[in-house]
């Protein structure tokens, strides 16, 4: 089979386009034929080495993506064979993640898929998907689980709503019945959180956005998924409700964080941080289940019409679709797997 792989870390120039022999699934794995492995910044992170040592000799990169099951392990319902699935996490502690013709996962990694939804929504799920679910279910006063009207009167800030898991924060909050405001830095990425179901965008670098925002939410928000705590946490507080959770899962511009401790104290403030690799399996396992219920409803569509760009990339150009996500292109990066 055709496959990306890495040995040593460093910029894209070392990932390669090899031969490689089929891999055969062990107990409780399944085998799928990947049609679109996905790009995520964990991935560019893990090529460069920032994620620590090398942990294999080789490595096949990247956690997301969607193909079929063509055969399954010891253990493993071989009616399974032939499923359309997403994959999530598939290089998470294994050398052999989804930008390869084939890939080998745990069963329970391979979800479902929907003959509605195409690969490359599959691809998009994930860790955009997933992480956007844990930064929706951390909140005191929140649901712990998603469905249809599990958030009916609260309050969401997605912080770059233009981004893979602010377009994901928007959706899923959207299906769960919240009101859902955004924050973009420009026209164009207003356009695509509209686009993602953002009820009000607010542009954070005109105006006062916090007036802005509390015009929408006179008593706050009850929650901020945060994409850039560092450079957002003044404004986020500035709109947060007592008793309001600010969950973060990135801190883009790497600005260190300053906390008024008084300030958040009177707030009763939650800070959440989140990673989906040590969220635990209860977390992981609900957030899997409520995302693909979430697809089964058609709620999360990706394209350029509902929010999310595609860029695309043939599997032997896989070094410049890292290329593309180092640059900061708006949109889900994609890479697809000829068949």
């Amino acid at each position: 089979m055709k496959a990306i792989v890495h040995r040593d870390h460093g910029g894209p120039d070392v990932l390669r386009l090899v031969e490689r022999d089929l891999p055969e699934p062990g107990p409780g794995e399944v085998r799928v034929r990947v049609a679109v492995s996905a790009v995520n910044p964990t991935d560019v992170q893990g090529r460069s080495g920032n994620h620590g040592p090398r942990q294999f000799p080789e490595v096949i990169p990247h956690l997301d993506g969607a193909g079929v099951i063509d055969a399954v392990g010891e253990g493993v319902d071989r009616s399974r064979i032939g499923e359309r699935v997403w994959l999530y996490l598939a290089a998470a502690g294994r050398p052999t993640g989804t930008a390869a013709e084939f890939t080998t996962v745990p069963a329970d990694q391979a979800v479902p898929l929907p003959e509605q939804a195409g690969f490359e929504v599959g691809a998009a799920l994930g860790v955009p998907a997933l992480t956007a679910h844990r930064a929706l279910t951390v909140a005191e006063d929140g649901p712990r689980r998603l469905r249809p009207g599990s958030m009916e009167g609260k309050v969401v800030l997605a912080a770059g709503g233009a981004g893979a898991v602010g377009h994901a924060v928007i959706q899923l909050a959207r299906w769960a019945g919240a009101t859902v405001i955004s924050t973009v830095s420009g026209p164009d990425k207003a356009r695509l959180a509209t686009a993602a179901g953002a009820h009000h965008v607010v542009n954070y670098r005109e105006g006062d956005p916090a007036a802005e925002i509390r015009t929408f939410a006179p008593d706050g928000v009850d929650l901020v998924a945060e994409v850039a705590l560092g450079a957002n946490l003044a404004l986020d507080l500035a709109v947060l409700r007592p008793r309001g959770t600010i969950s973060t899962y990135a801190n883009d511009g790497g600005k260190p964080v300053e906390l008024n401790v008084p300030q958040n104290m009177v707030l009763n403030t939650r800070l959440q941080f989140l990673v989906l690799y040590t969220a635990g399996p209860q977390a992981r396992a609900a957030a899997v289940a409520d995302v693909a219920a979430a697809v089964r409803d058609g709620a999360l569509p990706v394209g350029e019409a509902h929010g999310l760009p595609l860029i695309r990339f043939p599997l032997d150009r896989t070094a410049d679709a890292h290329r593309a996500m180092e640059r900061g292109t708006v949109g889900k990066v994609l890479v697809d797997v000829a068949w």
